[in-house]
């Protein structure tokens, strides 16, 4: 009896232990729906693709083939020797062949972000294009007019007339995207017509070269050709990126696709729906990266911000008084953590408004006040150090704490090394081999115009320089180049004394 109340006690303690247990992993279960539903992780895109594929169009170009690319013959032509009966016959075919304009065609992608017809694709799909057709998700064909593009973000806009309303897509928050997060791609790729892909974010921030407000969201999403111009959307369907680009070696998607971010794209739309054209805020410097060799050079603490290599004449930086040499940090209170970021930030501030700009010059900052330009309707000068040179009369110098071999700037060594008559500086004739110099990229013929932002005519103020660097326990010098016109600043390390 005993024992048997004894393995009673047991069992029940046993079933409560198995349930204090069971139950918290049981609940668990029925809780991680709920997370990865907060998370945003679908469980299918079949709701989502059915409600955005009536709103994304593919974009058919077509275009005059260029004449003349065979001789003015055509490629494939008829001919027969003298006297053959059948000369004379094919003679005015040939003709009629080399008088036809051949045309070419492109497809791309689109979306509508309107229901009266504004359709928005890359300005690589329309490029060049004289004739443009939209087609609908249900076939329907429409005759597409270029309202605007915009080679500078490869962005454009075209207008149809529809019958009746159609499905705009909404613009969404690049900037809140994250790397992870869903994203769906649909387009036209290869020509198939309407295609829904899905993947993720996998970057945020790419700088392809393409051009100046590079700044391209990377997606895995696949997107092959044809997809350009076609719509990145987020887990909400709303756009947050325009497909323009895949990495890939052999013309297939690899999963490095890149799209424009709606942050850039929408405000460029808005321009060309408005006037047919951009207009961005224009400053007129020349800039180029800080690197922490530069950022010692002069003083600053980071390397941080965008180094103006040169000013525009007649410009808004050069009303305000920019200078070769300055650090733009911060622009109409933006901060410029990097020199690419810059011209995006210009071209985003309105034309004619003034800002003001936190400069590093001289070991401090100072603000400078400026009133913007527009971009568009500035023809941007060649930079080039400009005025007659009154160097002084020297000899050659080794100048070798920076393995460089110099001579005052003369019409001989102009003409020797097929420089502008015009320049001023001093020349490099000579670069020590193993020297940080000729890391840096400087070669014989390549004016040095300024050393620590000060203008030198002869090797002696060059050596000068460095000697007064090296006494203030600088490590490098900040020299200001010309090479073949392009002027930029190097910061050469000196070399240490035994």
């Amino acid at each position: 009896m005993t024992l048997a109340a004894s393995s009673y006690q047991d069992n029940a303690r046993n079933t409560w232990t198995k349930a204090l247990f069971v139950l918290p992993i049981l609940a668990l279960l029925a809780w991680a729906p709920t997370v990865a539903d907060a998370r945003g992780v679908p469980d299918g895109f079949a709701d989502l693709a059915e409600r955005l594929l009536p709103s994304v169009v593919t974009i058919e170009t077509s275009q005059k083939a260029q004449q003349g690319a065979h001789g003015g013959k055509s490629p494939q032509q008829f001919d027969f020797p003298p006297g053959s009966p059948f000369r004379d016959f094919f003679e005015e075919f040939n003709k009629r062949r080399r008088d036809a304009p051949r045309r070419g065609a492109a497809v791309g992608s689109g979306f509508i972000i309107s229901s009266d017809g504004y359709v928005v694709t890359n300005n690589h799909v329309i490029e060049n294009a004289d004739s443009v057709e939209v087609v609908l998700n249900d076939d329907q064909r429409l005759k597409g007019k270029i309202i605007g593009k915009d080679p500078k973000t490869d962005l454009a806009l075209i207008k149809v007339e529809p019958k009746k309303d159609l499905i705009p897509v909404a613009w969404g928050d690049s900037k809140a995207a994250r790397i992870g997060d869903w994203v769906v791609a649909i387009g036209n790729p290869l020509g198939l017509g309407g295609t829904v892909t899905a993947g993720i974010i996998s970057a945020r921030g790419r700088n392809l070269r393409s051009g100046p407000y590079d700044d391209y969201i990377q997606t895995d999403a696949p997107i092959n050709r044809g997809n350009s111009g076609g719509p990145l959307f987020d887990i909400d369907g709303k756009v947050i990126g325009i497909n323009t680009a895949i990495l890939s070696p052999s013309g297939g998607s690899i999963g490095i696709g890149f799209a424009i971010p709606s942050s850039l794209a929408q405000g460029v739309i808005l321009q060309l729906k408005e006037f047919g054209t951009t207009k961005r805020g224009w400053l007129g410097v020349q800039i180029q990266t800080v690197t922490e060799e530069i950022a010692e050079s002069l003083g600053l603490k980071e390397a941080e911000g965008a180094l103006v290599a040169g000013v525009v004449d007649d410009s808004p930086a050069a009303a305000a008084g920019f200078k070769s040499g300055d650090v733009i940090l911060s622009f109409n209170e933006v901060d410029v953590p990097e020199s690419r970021r810059l011209p995006r930030i210009v071209a985003d501030t309105g034309v004619g408004k003034e800002v003001d700009v936190n400069v590093w010059r001289d070991g401090k900052n100072i603000t400078l006040h400026v009133t913007l330009g527009e971009l568009e309707k500035v023809n941007v000068a060649s930079f080039s150090p400009g005025g007659k040179s009154d160097s002084k009369s020297g000899r050659t110098e080794t100048v070798s704490e920076l393995g460089l071999k110099l001579a005052p700037f003369s019409k001989a060594l102009a003409k020797q090394f097929e420089l502008d008559e015009d320049s001023e500086g001093v020349v490099i004739v000579d670069v020590e081999r193993e020297s940080n110099a000729r890391e840096k990229g400087l070669r014989p013929g390549t004016l040095v115009v300024e050393i620590n932002q000060e203008k030198v005519s002869s090797p002696a103020e060059i050596a000068a320089k460095v000697e007064e660097a090296r006494e203030a326990g600088r490590r490098t010098v900040l020299l200001l180049i010309d090479q073949g016109g392009d002027l930029r600043f190097v910061a050469v390390r000196i070399k240490k004394e035994g």
